[in-house]
């Protein structure tokens, strides 16, 4: 039997101690991190990028089929991946946590492992957070910071007609990954001795756990010295982050459906539910990609990147948003991205 220490056995500051002991600062900006009552940071004349995100369990995660240190891992990711979003350079985060009693400090270590892992692959701060008791379940908030040059980070609302709409990666592979799991979990909950069959599922899966965020595309942004004119990231959905685009840049965009990136591997996963890949990229969510516009001077440069998919153009207003089908149908472009408010 693996031993379990109560968290509450440390009390809070012990708590803090004892999961921040091993921090160590990797960025110059990070002036004072853990163990004062605020962190210092000084971004040395760039602009500072802030973001947050609330993850709360049964609603954004599900513990039965999420491994703790994944946990760890995507709560730093959902967040960095906004910073970069912004054309940003993430540098630090804070971490606050609500634990309930069944969560043991070995649980909570195997959480931080995943932390420490994202912080160490993107260059990340840990600098400060709080944690509390919570009567319902286990509550996650992440802020980010980030810098980034005097007045190049890009919006929302910036997009101009003519400009190419673009993707990075492949999309809908976190949706399949999570009916999957759910599957799975219906079926051991009917019958708890059933093993879980994932076989072959391995990279639909990891999508949904273990998500990463385009530090290569805004890396090659910045090589290649493209300054996109719009960016968020794909969260929700493919088709409700175009239509925020379109609204806030007060625009409408042609999608072309056979343009947009589909992994093979998602492709074959889709059809054993019988169920549309392209409705999976464009409603799925949780790709945590880039969706952006750029330039059409820019084409030549963006054509170069595998990892870039050019899948449509941005129009005039009054044109509508929509999607041009591989059938060579054409449709308004529907938002059926998740709701969490719903």
């Amino acid at each position: 039997m693996s031993e379990r220490t109560e968290i509450s056995d440390l009390g809070e500051f012990g708590l803090i101690e004892h999961l921040t002991r091993n921090v160590e600062l990797q960025n110059a900006s990070s002036l004072l991190g853990v163990g004062d009552d605020a962190a210092v940071i000084d971004h040395f004349g760039k602009q500072t990028v802030v973001t947050t995100d609330l993850l709360l369990e049964g609603v954004h995660f599900d513990l039965m089929y999420t491994p703790l240190k994944h946990l760890g891992y995507k709560s730093v990711i959902v967040n960095l991946s906004d910073v970069y979003a912004m054309n940003a350079t993430p540098t630090q985060i804070t971490i606050s946590l609500g634990l309930s009693n069944r969560i043991s400090l070995e649980a909570l270590d195997e959480f931080y492992e995943g932390v420490y892992a994202a912080c160490s692959h993107y260059g990340v701060d840990l600098v400060g957070g709080d944690t509390t008791t919570s009567q319902k379940g286990f509550v996650i908030s992440v802020t980010a910071i980030g810098e980034v040059i005097p007045d190049r980070f890009v919006k929302r609302s910036t997009a101009q007609k003519g400009d190419l709409l673009c993707v990075s990666g492949d999309l809908g592979a976190a949706y399949i990954g999570l009916l999957f799991l759910e599957r799975e979990k219906k079926i051991f909950l009917e019958s708890p001795g059933v093993q879980p069959d994932l076989e072959g599922e391995t990279y639909v899966v990891g999508r949904l756990l273990k998500p990463e965020a385009r530090k290569d595309i805004i890396d090659f942004f910045a090589e290649q010295e493209i300054q996109p004119t719009s960016m968020m990231d794909v969260s929700d959905g493919l088709s409700s982050e175009i239509l925020h685009i379109c609204k806030q840049s007060n625009l409408g965009c042609v999608l072309y459906e056979d343009k947009i990136p589909v992994a093979e591997e998602s492709r074959l996963a889709a059809f054993k539910f019988e169920i549309d890949p392209t409705t999976c990229a464009l409603s799925g969510g949780e790709d945590y990609e880039l969706l952006f516009t750029v330039s059409q001077n820019d084409y030549e440069k963006i054509s170069a990147n595998a990892n870039i998919s050019v899948i449509g153009y941005m129009t005039e207003v009054g044109e509508g948003s929509t999607i041009i089908t591989k059938g060579g149908g054409r449709h308004a472009i529907t938002a059926q991205g998740w709701n969490p408010l719903k």
